[in-house]
């Protein structure tokens, strides 16, 4: 051995070996392994995943001679896995909490009837029909605890769940997460057909006045000595974990309750039901402790569910049930009480009993039934929002921005209440110098935030500010208003009649320009205008906000209207009516147009037409947002308007080129193929280039069902396009214009060329002054086409296809990868059926191969070599070869079918000593 060599082999020795996981069937074939592993601080695998290894494998479906599928067969091999997954629960002591949050639905209803079976429990029995008190302790509490989890899982399955994060996607796991997700919603459905059975199984239990007992290892192995016996009371029926009378009652009573509280959703009396089992648990915790307990409960949760319970029972005339502040608060809310809501708020802000989410809840609900039309609540909504917000200063946490929003306009009134929420939410003597620090704090922040003087007076010689600001900070903070604005003098001293105090010019002028840029309202827009220029006649108002833009077409229009208020209110109409359109607004935009239309019809006859034109283009936007985008035809009327706006021919009118492309489109998305093709008049196609394409685009889709020689149409619509595509002579610029074009020729031309289309038999094959075409436009083209296509229709395979022919023309193989997949998947009910040949061809595989293969995914590389009409397998042989593959290698090979694969990898795991993978291959030959 070499100096280097040996090295090598010192290295290796030296560092650390993680210990190999255990196999599930190493605990098969030593009897005694398991509970030796169980013993383990922290067994590996652990115990949760043994059940589901000894379950799985004792539930996969065998093969016979005629390669039919075969449910499990009932030999000992399977028996002793299904042995070893209840001894796994039983060393978890049956506790449902552990079970129920590491194993699935059916992973543990499986469990769960395996020990129903050992206990000896007749399959297809109603339990509902059976005696508890006449059974075995250990088959009575097996049925006790598949009842306990048939209603705990439908009660689970209430709440709502936040999806996990999806991984990059693989076909086997997605299928296998289908695959779960229908068993777990066949179970659910039986056990919510067996809901009230289970109900009345449990119910039973609490009038069973013994100890149960819960099987261990040890019984557990009794009963699999012992298989002739039925029901008879044996040394394992008596022998397991003794559950006191006392204990079973608790967590029956907690579960009743919960399933109690879930059904009164729907029905309000089952509420006192669910009230009547918590107190009870509540009642059997407290005598007999929590820590007594086999199994535990959630007590908060628990005190939880009681607080709820007596808010929903109580009633208006019961006054011992007005005693907490969640069943005031409901009651107040149900009996319209919204005075003393507030009440009830203001005085928590000193005890701080109600946590801040239910404190936001409260204020939701509020909101909700102040936007369904009842106005009075906006006041109250106010004050519970102050209430919050003034909580959240003494805790230490953000003002939410809710308040920002209802304190953009103060009035006296607001002040006056924010100022005694403020004074009632603090005990100024006993309270700790860091809530007073934080209630000084917002106070100067809402002065130096107030731009109107009077409230800043108001608040600065209130009492409670005077004592919690010292002197000094009293005086900086007049400074700093006295820099905000030099001309007023300020005084520290409380001032009588500073109501008097008059604004400014200049601030009134700001604070009506500043309404004048949030309002959307076009009456109020118009009498802030009015204000405004009776103030001033020397300010151009529409151009006080630059986000305000009308286009260059209208502009010189609109600004050669000579009175100057009419001109401001035609030009902010229609820029915020623009403005709203682009952001979907469309009832405002609707509102302001309207508004700007009736203004216009007055006095210009070119603006009227205008604006016919601008409600055209939202009405389009409208109809296409809303109930076009289920499919519903639009309106006779609309599709009038829009042959109308074509056909139009009014001279001297401005017009956008956007609203005749809107047009054509939406003439072309319904299919009016009939009127593009052969009612629009022939002088408009002559004038209009887009109503010359939309009718080529129409006669086009109208010829594809015909025979490939009368398809004229598609020929001179192929020439319009490569006309628009191509570089004119008289715009090419110089070497330094073009470079970048010729460089770039041949990789765009490779997008062209490289992706499939459905009907690219109809186009011409070649193109005869090639030289001009901007390849680098078309491919751009082709990208943004392709990708809004489908997000019109992302299941269309063929558009899929293409996007991934796309990616793969500029070397983007993993989406490329990921889009072929779901090309193949959306045809195919997710790979349960057989993907259409057309569909994946052998181009579209191999494609597919050189994806993986450049992923480093080469066992995949192999397995898709498979599918092609004639398997390549000197491409496969290759692929195999490689030992830097980045997929799953051996975990893939029950996917090769195969023999001269399997047989080539085999010999190729044997060559390389590697005996673990050989015998994988091996096994997936046999298989």
């Amino acid at each position: 051995m070499s100096a280097e060599a040996a090295d090598r082999e010192a290295a290796t020795s030296s560092r650390p070996c993680t210990p190999p996981q255990t196999s599930w069937f190493e605990f098969v074939l030593e009897e005694a392994l398991l509970e030796q592993h169980l013993q383990k601080p922290s067994p590996d695998p652990p115990p949760v995943q043994l059940i589901v290894q000894f379950l799985e494998q004792a539930s996969k479906p065998s093969v016979n001679e005629q390669n039919q599928v075969q449910p499990p067969p009932d030999n000992k091999r399977n028996r002793i896995l299904k042995l070893l997954a209840l001894k796994v629960a039983a060393h978890l002591k049956w506790d449902l909490d552990v079970l129920e949050k590491s194993l699935s639905v059916p992973v543990l209803n499986m469990l769960l009837n395996e020990l129903l079976c050992i206990s000896k429990v007749p399959p297809g029995t109603k339990h509902v029909d059976v005696d508890l008190s006449s059974l075995p302790p250990t088959t009575a509490m097996a049925i006790l605890l598949y009842n306990r989890w048939a209603i705990r899982t439908i009660v689970q399955s209430s709440f709502p769940v936040k999806q996990a994060k999806p991984g990059p996607p693989q076909l086997n796991v997605m299928n296998h997460i289908q695959q779960e997700k229908e068993l777990t919603e066949n179970i659910l459905k039986v056990l919510k057909e067996q809901a009230a059975d289970s109900i009345l199984v449990l119910e039973g239990a609490l009038k069973l006045n013994k100890d149960l007992y819960v099987h261990t290892i040890r019984t557990l192995d009794l009963l699999a000595m012992e298989p002739g016996m039925v029901n008879g009371e044996t040394e394992s029926s008596t022998a397991g974990l003794k559950i006191s009378a006392e204990e079973i009652q608790c967590q029956v009573c907690y579960d009743l309750g919960a399933i109690y509280f879930q059904q009164g959703s729907t029905n309000a009396a089952v509420h006192e039901k669910a009230k009547e089992k918590f107190f009870k648990t509540k009642e059997l915790i407290a005598k007999n402790g929590s820590s007594s307990l086999h199994f535990t409960i959630d007590e908060e949760r628990l005190a939880g569910y009681c607080e709820a319970c007596e808010v929903l029972t109580s009633s208006s005339d019961d006054a011992s049930q007005q005693a907490t502040p969640y069943s005031q608060i409901h009651s107040c809310m149900k009996s319209g009480k919204y005075q003393d809501l507030v009440k009830i708020f203001l005085e928590d802000n000193l005890t701080l009993s109600l946590p801040e989410q239910f404190r936001q809840s409260v204020l939701r609900e509020l909101f909700q039934k102040a936007q369904q039309g009842n106005d009075a609540l906006d006041e109250v909504c106010f004050k519970v929002c102050v209430c919050n917000t003034v909580c959240d200063i003494l805790q230490g946490r953000i003002i939410d921005i809710q308040f920002c929003q209802l304190f953009l306009k103060p009035s006296k009134e607001k002040i006056d209440f924010l100022l005694e929420v403020c004074s009632g939410s603090i005990n100024l003597e006993s309270a700790s110098e860091e809530l007073k620090r934080r209630m000084a704090a917002f106070l100067k922040n809402l002065c130096l935030g107030m731009e109107d003087l009077q409230f800043v007076f108001m608040i600065s010689s209130h009492e409670l500010f005077i004592k919690l600001l010292k002197d000094d900070e009293r005086k900086l903070l007049i400074d700093q208003m006295r820099k905000r604005s030099p001309r007023i003098n300020l005084c520290t001293k409380p001032v009588t009649s500073f109501y008097d105090i008059p604004a400014s010019a200049s601030v009134n002028i700001g604070q009506l320009e500043h309404q004048l840029i949030l309002s959307v309202d076009p009456w109020r827009i118009r009498q802030i205008l009015i204000e405004l220029h009776g103030m001033t006649s020397e300010r151009q108002f529409w151009t006080i906000s630059n986000k305000w833009e009308v286009p260059n077409v209208y502009g010189s229009v609109i600004l050669g209207i000579k009175d100057s208020l009419t001109r401001d209110l035609v030009y902010i109409l229609m820029a915020k009516g623009l403005h709203c359109c682009a952001i979907k607004d469309f009832v405002h935009a609707k509102q302001l147009f309207a508004a700007c239309l009736e203004l216009v019809t007055e006095f210009s006859p070119k603006l009227r037409q205008v604006m016919l034109n601008e409600m055209l283009l939202l009405d389009i936007y409208t109809h296409e947002a809303g109930a076009g985008a289920s499919g519903e035809r639009p309106p006779s009327d609309l599709i009038s308007r829009v042959r109308g706006y074509l056909e139009m021919r009014v001279p001297d009118i401005p017009l956008r080129q956007v609203i005749a492309e809107e047009c054509v489109a939406f003439l072309l998305n319904w299919c009016e193929n009939e009127y593009l093709t052969m009612q629009v008049p022939l002088p408009l196609v002559q004038t209009n280039p887009y109503v010359k394409l939309g009718q080529l685009l129409a006669a086009t889709c109208k010829e594809l069902p015909g025979p490939k020689e009368s398809r004229r149409t598609a020929k001179d619509l192929w020439e319009v396009v490569v006309q628009i595509c191509s570089v004119s002579n008289q715009h090419k610029r110089g070497n330094d214009g073009r470079v970048s074009l010729i460089k770039h020729r041949e990789s765009t031309l490779d997008i062209v060329n490289d992706i499939a289309a459905e009907h690219i038999s109809i186009w011409p094959s070649s193109i005869p002054n090639l030289q001009s075409v901007d390849f680098e436009a078309v491919a751009i083209t082709v990208k943004e086409l392709v990708s809004y296509a489908l997000t019109i229709n992302a299941n269309n395979h063929f558009w899929l296809i293409i996007q991934a022919d796309i990616y793969f023309a500029t070397n983007q193989y993993s989406a490329a990868l990921h889009y072929y997949l779901q090309a193949g998947a959306v045809c195919s009910d997710f790979f349960n059926k057989m993907v259409p040949p057309d569909v994946y061809t052998d181009q579209v595989i191999k494609r597919m191969i050189k994806c993986c293969s450049l992923l480093n995914c080469h066992t995949q590389v192999a397995i898709l070599c498979q599918f092609l009409r004639e398997v390549d397998y000197k491409t496969a042989f290759k692929a195999l070869q490689e030992q830097n593959s980045h997929d799953a290698m051996d975990s893939y090979y029950e996917y090769i079918w195969d023999v001269t694969i399997l047989e080539y990898l085999t010999y190729l795991h044997h060559k390389r000593g590697e005996t673990d993978k050989r015998q994988i291959a091996l096994l997936a030959r046999q298989s």
